[in-house]
């Protein structure tokens, strides 16, 4: 039986260095601190208790330096050579259903029945080192692994020589496309190609990003904007991509079973529904909508009665024929809402519904839920009803439209006048009129983004959205008069007021943004202070929210169209579409602002005014004033800035896809 000798200079020994067995000689010993030189011809230091293996094997230190790494080489071979004589997976076929430890010195004689020595128990030693899988190997001892544990260290193995697969094939890859003038999809690139994106995608979150990154690295490179680059070269992704719909998982394409569907409404159209609403068509409808709209949901009428007028909100009756649970409503049910961008738009349905069937189109019939508003020039609400009609819209405007003729038509005029005092009345109710403009964004024929300041308070937008404020409030109070639940809207007072009832600096009203409390969806009424009203819906917008389609439909059961909603139903459909709103809130903040910095990347090295918002530990918060975007500003010595204050900087470096602006004063 093999015995460990105590240990000498001369010895030689083995230790473990960068996962690999090498082999030494002892030249001195100070407390069990051991100086080799090694095989490679290099002296190193290390304590005895991180040995490898040892043996009775001694060399004479007089032979040179030159001639003992000669010999340690030889010896190393030499051990080497022996594993070939074991075969581990016989040996665990033998020893597995003992379940025993079993000692160094055992399993070297299993191994090498004849004499064996130091020599053979090193290779003992080496070859279970390198294969892991048959026994547990702990120091100078080795215990048979289970049938099971076998097997499951075959498919750990598999599995990694799998992705070290992958990992060269996509490392090739990247290099071959991005070397290329034009890149080609391959067979072979798909799996590369589900796994990069991913990786870029979802970074950190992605079950590829470890596999993504050592793509990466075996490519030479570890910016993941090569995959970007990659994608592109293969014509999967445009340069522009819009990656928030995949990371998002927001189709441009609706199942084939809502397409089907939707050819089904088109035959419900018919004239007859004239039989059972009540005929609006006399009366001189508009719709005020921007210049590219094409999903007209609201029309508005006004008729002059001397003492009072009667306007008219006519919402487009969605309800009609978008029936619950039908394929089309579990689709748009599942998107929440329309998704407006400067270079697309995704609708809540298909175009044949949004862009025709319910759009309210001029001189069309159209089916409509209609309330008629008795009130005053002064705003003064005297009576109201809603029901179900039918319309036909005479007058298509654009805003520009209705700003050109707002000081000259009388329905115009009229409107306006009580769009001002229905909001004057808002206002001495506690509401907040934040007035800030739109900085509107579209794509020319070039693909280059476009930049438009949109005053919010001009006549055709104030009229349109104190209307649609008006609108919504009745058909809150409509409801909850009558115990119907619904989705009702309130906002609690804001946490800090900073405007009063004028209209405030720039400053003002967007830090008052910024302080006001996050809206509340819930089922029962409360009041809306934001909006200065005591209960508040929104159901104006039925073809682009699906919230307003509910609602719609709660103020349909009133009028014995169709079953309602439980309140149930209504707190389900609230949770359910909390976070696909959340998901097309932040798809349409980041795309304008992706095409905002777009815009700016041609601005480098131009100057802007901004206002400074407040200061946060290296740096200010300035607002660049002509476009509405925040920005931080490096914090200098020379400088020291308050909030308001307006400034001039200077624009240095924009990168839309990376979200960067830097700007310095």
């Amino acid at each position: 039986m093999l015995i460990s000798p105590p240990m000498e200079s001369g010895n030689v020994v083995e230790f473990i260095e960068s996962k690999k067995v090498v082999c030494a000689i002892v030249l001195e010993i100070k407390k069990m601190r051991l100086r080799l030189l090694t095989e490679n011809n290099r002296e190193t230091k290390l304590s005895a208790s991180r040995l490898f293996h040892k043996c009775d094997h001694r060399l004479d230190l007089s032979m040179g330096r030159d001639r003992l790494v000669e010999t340690l080489k030889k010896i190393a071979q030499y051990r080497k050579n022996l594993i070939q004589q074991i075969d581990i997976k016989e040996l665990w076929e033998v020893l597995n259903t003992e379940q025993e430890w079993i000692d160094l010195a055992t399993m070297t004689e299993f191994c090498f029945p004849e004499n064996p020595n130091g020599d053979h128990e090193s290779a003992v030693m080496r070859a279970f080192f390198e294969n892991r899988l048959y026994f547990k190997f702990n120091t100078d001892r080795f215990f048979p692994n289970s049938i099971e544990k076998v097997n499951q260290l075959i498919s750990q193995q598999a599995e990694i020589e799998r992705k070290n697969n992958i990992i060269i094939k996509g490392a090739t890859a990247m290099k071959a496309v991005l070397a290329s003038q034009n890149g080609q999809v391959k067979e072979e690139y798909e799996e590369i190609i589900d796994i990069l994106s991913s990786c870029y995608l979802f970074e950190k979150e992605s079950p590829h990003h470890d596999l993504g990154k050592a793509i990466l690295d075996k490519a030479g490179t570890n910016d993941s904007d090569a995959i970007l680059k990659m994608m592109v070269k293969l014509g999967i992704w445009e340069e522009n991509q819009n990656l928030d719909l995949l990371r998002f998982d927001i189709s441009t394409e609706f199942p084939k079973s809502v397409y089907q569907a939707t050819t089904n409404c088109l035959k419900k159209y018919s004239e007859k529904m004239l039989l059972s609403r009540r005929d609006l068509t006399h009366l001189s409808l508009i719709t005020i909508d921007g210049q590219s709209t094409m999903d007209f949901d609201d029309a508005l009428s006004i008729e002059d009665h001397g003492d009072f007028y009667v306007i008219g909100i006519h919402i487009a009756d969605v309800g009609y024929y978008v029936e619950k649970e039908s394929p089309i409503d579990k689709e748009a049910k599942a998107r929440g809402s329309s998704i407006y961008m400067p270079d697309q738009k995704i609708s809540m349905v298909p175009a044949a519904l949004s862009d025709d069937l319910c759009s309210l189109i001029q001189d069309q019939l159209r089916p409509a839920i209609s309330t008629m508003i008795k009130i005053t020039s002064t705003a003064d609400v005297l009576s109201y009803e809603i029901f179900a009609s039918v319309i036909k819209v005479k007058h298509q405007l654009t805003y520009f439209d209705v700003n050109a003729i707002s000081d000259h038509d009388p329905a115009i005029c009229a409107f306006t006048k009580i769009a001002k005092n229905f909001r004057e009345k808002r206002l001495s109710n506690g509401a907040l009129q934040i007035t800030l403009p739109e900085i509107n964004i579209w794509l020319d024929e070039n693909n280059e983004p476009i930049i438009n300041r949109v005053n919010r308070e001009s006549p055709g937008r104030l009229l349109v959205s104190e209307m649609m404020i008006l609108g919504n409030w009745l058909s809150a109070c409509f409801l909850s008069e009558r115990n119907v639940p619904t989705i009702f809207r309130s906002q609690p007072n804001p946490r800090e007021r900073i405007l009063s009832n004028d209209e405030g600096t720039l400053f003002q009203n967007w830090m008052q943004r910024k302080h006001l409390s996050r809206f509340i969806l819930d089922s029962k009424p409360e009041s809306h202070s934001g909006l200065g009203l005591d209960a508040y819906v929104t159901a104006t917008s039925p073809i682009r929210k699906y919230f307003d389609l509910v609602t719609q439909r709660q103020i349909r059961s009133t009028l014995g169209l169709e079953a309602p909603y439980s309140k149930g139903e209504i707190d389900n459909i609230i949770q359910l579409l909390h976070q696909p709103m959340s998901f097309i809130g932040r798809v349409q903040y980041r795309r304008n602002r992706y095409w905002l910095l777009k815009y700016l990347e041609t601005k480098i090295g131009e100057k802007e005014e901004a206002i400074v918002l407040g200061r946060r530990r290296n740096a200010y918060q300035v607002l660049l004033k002509e476009y509405l975007i925040e920005c931080s500003l490096p914090l200098q010595n020379r400088f020291n800035l308050k909030p308001e204050d307006i400034i001039q900087v200077t624009i240095q470096h924009v990168d839309a896809r990376k979200d960067i602006l830097v700007i310095f004063l």
